[in-house]
């Protein structure tokens, strides 16, 4: 055949194979001889003037804050390129881990100084799923929900921000795409060498709001993106993080959500993560 072929039944790439890395490494330096130039303090850089430069001196941004890592380093990234005009927005609905909402606000508004708002939508949330037992249907009002609120909030953004330094309209919506959900999204199109992840969120904010998207971290895994973090000053305990579902415990929780069974299975994922 005139090459080799070589395949694997894993996934090197992801952080809990043990030496993926280096077994990645391995094959791109050692066998395929690629030249080792790209660096995180570069690509910080790029990243934005890539963002000024698509933003501009006058538009706003939104974009949703979970606690996790992905989106404060997103949201770090925007603080730095567009200061307040990039406006974070965080949904608490009921169902977030344990003092998960004042951990988001100390973190993001007072040591980062990003511009927060956070919006209680706890008793909604719990009023809506009341009486519901299929996990499905729990994700979908549960994302349904969250959306509602969202859109209603930068409609809020940008009025409160007409009679202000920081007036213009809200244009971009930015979210924490990363390199895997890239690929993962094309593998559904065959043939294609560009990917947007349109559903849900994004897809409501730019076919319904008009919004423009901004994906400033898809072309990094995550291991990278925690590198990037460091690099921008967030805390240790935050960029290691561990996961957490974004409908939160509700899918955790076997038939009927109630305040008493939410609080239950957040002590006990509390106890579970400090071990």
């Amino acid at each position: 055949m005139g090459r080799w072929f070589v395949g694997i039944q894993f996934h090197p790439e992801v952080e809990h194979t043990p030496r993926g890395g280096e077994i990645l490494k391995n094959f791109a330096v050692d066998i395929c001889k690629a030249r080792q130039h790209w660096v995180m303090s570069d690509f910080i850089e790029h990243a934005i003037s890539r963002i000024r430069q698509q933003v501009g001196d006058k538009a706003q941004v939104i974009g949703a804050v979970s606690g996790g890592v992905d989106s404060t380093v997103m949201a770090r990234l925007m603080k730095e390129a567009i200061g307040d005009r990039f406006h974070a927005v965080h949904v608490d609905n009921g169902m977030m881990r344990l003092n998960e909402s004042e951990e988001v606000q100390k973190l993001l508004q007072e040591h980062l100084g990003i511009n927060l708002t956070i919006i209680d939508g706890s008793a909604l949330f719990l009023d809506r799923l009341k009486g519901v037992t299929e996990p499905e249907v729990k994700r979908k009002i549960i994302g349904g929900l969250f959306i509602d609120l969202f859109e209603e909030e930068a409609i809020r953004i940008e009025k409160a921000a007409e009679n202000t330094p920081n007036a213009g309209k809200v244009e971009f919506f930015v979210q924490g795409t990363l390199y895997p959900d890239v690929i993962e999204s094309l593998s559904f199109k065959p043939g294609s060498n560009s990917a947007t992840i349109k559903s849900g969120l994004p897809a409501r904010m730019m076919n319904g709001q008009g919004l423009k998207l901004i994906e400033p971290l898809r072309e990094l895994f995550k291991d990278e993106v925690r590198g990037f973090g460091r690099k921008l000053g967030i805390p240790e305990g935050l960029v290691m993080r561990h996961p957490f579902p974004g409908p939160g415990i509700a899918i955790r929780i076997l038939g009927d959500i109630t305040a008493e069974r939410v609080e239950i299975v957040r002590k006990a994922d509390n106890i579970f993560i400090s071990m």
